[in-house]
């Protein structure tokens, strides 16, 4: 949101109204001039304050305007819109009709406050006690002076409204080790140098299991909260603890992105979210990080110039030996003594390439049968010539990596093959490959058999109707 989306609407006003006659008042008209110049200003379109859209003034508006404007030593102040007189006061309503508004918002909070007001003038009709209706602009500064303000429905369903409806918070722990993993990003309040010299904050990936506390992995990137280097580093913690059974983070974007849903998915990994705006559901991994600003980054700040791969090195070194090796104040053991006890109902990690190929997201493209290509994200790629027949191929992409993507088979998602992207240069040799035959090849009729079946049969029922034939046939001369 900009900061004059921030303002107050009678300065949004004050704003317009002063960009519309500034120039006036930068450089006065002489006499005689002011007509025109005003006329030139209301044959132009502005945009509104708060709806957007275009809008033009009357010139004696812009008269009026630019003589409040004159005249007064804060301008700005003088074009804003005056508060109304009644503004602070409550709206003078009978208890009758007060009570008619409470019972009518007890029973529909979400009714908007002129739908309040059209049934509340209907109600009337019927009890003379709430007559005369006070208007509809009276009616709502009662309802907001006691916050009688509509509910929105943020989303519909029995089921979503059961999951954001207030629930009480609980304390919990898993009993196994590697069941379920903490993981989030976390900003950066100190500046690292670039190898370009260049100074930027960098964000704390971390991985946490919840029954240990142990860290799994942890790791600082330069860029934002991206899913490269969300599947970065949640790849290298598989790779160094083994698949979890499950993982748990807040709703960012990399976590909802396809590569990531997709990825955990094919590794078998479930994965849970916090309901939306409740961070102090992932309170395990938030304490993770207390401990890195509170114990790491103070050790850190003697160092006059910190590059990533030292603040790497030394999250790596403090992990290990002190926030491992340190007594837990809940568990009452160290992560790694309570991670050494099990029970470990992890998996094996696959290799590094299983995990490239899990963490992509699932698209289809038509291929072009004039030279056998796709097109994903921009990019052209070419598909082996043993795969020509298929129409639609079934492809996974990273959209972060797209000098290779990944042909597979659309029914059981099995690797078929690696594209690459076109290289015109190089097919530009003129070395072509000879076409395998898809199937055994059949010798062309050397004289097609007569009438098709089709035709022969519509020419039969048309005979058998007995009506002429629909033309005059003509001598040839």
């Amino acid at each position: 949101m900009s900061q004059d989306d921030q303002a107050p609407m009678r300065l949004r006003w004050a704003r317009m109204r002063f960009s519309i006659i500034s120039h006036l008042l930068a450089s006065p008209p002489e006499p005689g001039e002011l007509a025109g110049r005003i006329a030139e200003l209301a044959a132009k379109s502005w945009r509104h304050p708060t709806k957007g859209s275009l809008i033009r003034l009357s010139p004696k508006t812009i008269e009026r305007m630019y003589y409040a404007a004159r005249a007064a030593d804060d301008p700005v102040g003088a074009l804003a819109r005056k508060i109304p007189k009644h503004a602070g006061t409550h709206p003078s309503i009978t208890p009758a009709v007060a009570a008619a508004i409470e019972q009518q918002y007890h029973d529909h909070p979400r009714w908007t406050w002129q739908l309040h007001h059209d049934n509340l003038v209907a109600l009337a009709k019927t009890d003379p006690e709430l007559d005369p209706v006070p208007a509809y602009a009276t009616v709502r500064r009662y309802m907001k002076a006691h916050g009688m303000y509509r509910l929105q429905k943020r989303r519909q369903g029995k089921a979503v409204d059961a999951e954001i409806a207030p629930r009480e918070t609980r304390s919990y722990e898993l009993s196994y080790v590697n069941a379920l993993w903490h993981f989030d990003f976390h900003d950066g309040k100190r500046q690292v140098v670039t190898a370009s010299g260049e100074l930027k904050t960098p964000c704390l990936f971390g991985l946490l299991d919840d029954c240990s506390r142990l860290c799994c992995h942890a790791q600082w990137y330069l860029d934002d909260e991206s899913t490269e280097n969300l599947v970065h580093g949640l790849s290298q913690g598989i790779q160094k603890r083994g698949l979890p059974r499950g993982v748990y983070s807040d709703r960012g974007g990399a976590m909802k992105a396809a590569e990531t849903t997709e990825g955990l998915e094919r590794l078998s990994i479930a994965q849970y979210m916090t309901l939306p705006n409740s961070p102090q559901q992932n309170g395990k991994q938030e304490h993770f990080w207390a401990l890195v600003e509170g114990r790491l980054m103070p050790m850190l700040e003697g160092e006059p110039v910190l590059t990533l791969e030292l603040l790497n090195t030394a999250t790596q070194a403090w992990v290990e030996q002190e926030y491992h090796r340190t007594v837990h104040a809940e568990l009452k053991k160290t992560p790694l003594e309570r991670y050494l006890e099990g029970p470990d109902v992890s998996r094996p990690s696959p290799d590094s390439e299983a995990l490239r190929r899990a963490f992509r997201m699932e698209i289809t493209r038509k291929q072009r049968r004039s030279d056998g290509t796709i097109t994903v994200e921009g990019i052209r790629f070419e598909i082996p010539s043993a795969y020509r027949v298929l129409e639609r191929v079934r492809l996974r992409v990273a959209r972060w990596d797209l000098s290779t993507i990944e042909l597979v088979d659309s029914r059981s998602g099995e690797h078929l093959a690696t594209l690459l992207p076109l290289d015109k240069a190089r097919n530009a040799d003129r070395a072509r490959r000879a076409l395998a035959e898809i199937t055994e090849p059949l010798a062309p009729s050397k004289k097609p058999p007569g009438i098709a079946p089709l035709l022969r049969q519509l020419m039969a029922e048309y005979a058998a109707t007995g009506l002429p034939p629909a033309y005059l046939p003509k001598k040839e001369s």
